[in-house]
């Protein structure tokens, strides 16, 4: 919940020649859904894609007071959305149940969905990070296909990693990376786990981006608050690869 409209394109603004060089990855911002549709008319043609940070569950506009449906994201020109993010889990209700309705939801309206799964502190520390990690994998991704696994990303961000300023080292976050890919393998299929793209999520920075992205299974990051400056998200974008 940050930004308001000019702030949002002054910051997209500052960002786009940045990153217009950067062809090694897929840039996506998450602005606010009030300032989707400005952030997108400037950054049309550019190489930076528009998430928006939920998605109903429904798949039909209706009676849903507060909710944004998947083709009101896309009518504003996003083409991706957050899914299960873990403040909106821990804050909002946002169970496995929901977050496989708006999975489902976000490709019905061909949105890619962003997936997020992550442990809290307490869950860690009783070594219980494989287990929830699974279940919400087992629950956020139940009855959906091996072609459907195809057009989502998924996010690990362990929860107390996230705006603390601690950061998984790259050991664990590559260990957890590694899980979560070998379950995809059991559950749908080898070539199903090396073609999704894990993201890792957790006060990832410029100074900790390279380390991260080193390990052989971390596709990519979902970036919080470095992301809220043009300078300090292009310096994430271009790491020193």
């Amino acid at each position: 919940m940050y930004k308001l409209i000019g702030d949002a394109v002054a910051t997209v603004t500052a960002l786009k020649p940045l990153v217009a060089n950067a062809n090694h990855c897929e840039i996506v911002v998450a602005p606010p859904y009030t300032a989707i549709k400005s952030v997108a008319d400037r950054l049309e043609g550019s190489n930076i894609r528009i998430a928006g940070q939920d998605v109903a569950t429904e798949t039909k506009q209706g009676a849903h007071t507060g909710e944004i449906c998947g083709d009101m994201l896309r009518d504003a020109g996003a083409s991706h959305a957050i899914i299960g993010h873990s403040e909106r889990r821990a804050m909002y209700g946002d169970t496995d149940e929901p977050v496989n309705r708006k999975i489902r939801a976000a490709l019905h309206f061909n949105l890619t969905p962003i997936v997020c799964i992550g442990e809290t502190l307490e869950e860690r520390k009783a070594g219980r990070e494989e287990e929830v990690v699974a279940t919400q994998l087992a629950r956020s991704l139940a009855e959906l296909t091996a072609n459907d696994l195809i057009r989502i990303i998924a996010a690990y961000e362990p929860v107390w990693a996230i705006g603390t300023g601690h950061t998984a080292t790259p050991e664990q976050a590559q260990r957890m990376h590694a899980f979560i890919r070998q379950w995809i393998s059991k559950h749908f299929d080898q070539s199903t786990a090396d073609g999704l793209r894990i993201l890792y999520g957790g006060s990832v920075k410029p100074d900790n981006i390279s380390d991260l992205m080193r390990q052989a299974d971390i596709d990519g990051a979902l970036v919080g608050g470095a992301s809220l400056d043009a300078e300090s998200f292009a310096k994430v974008v271009n790491y020193d690869r």
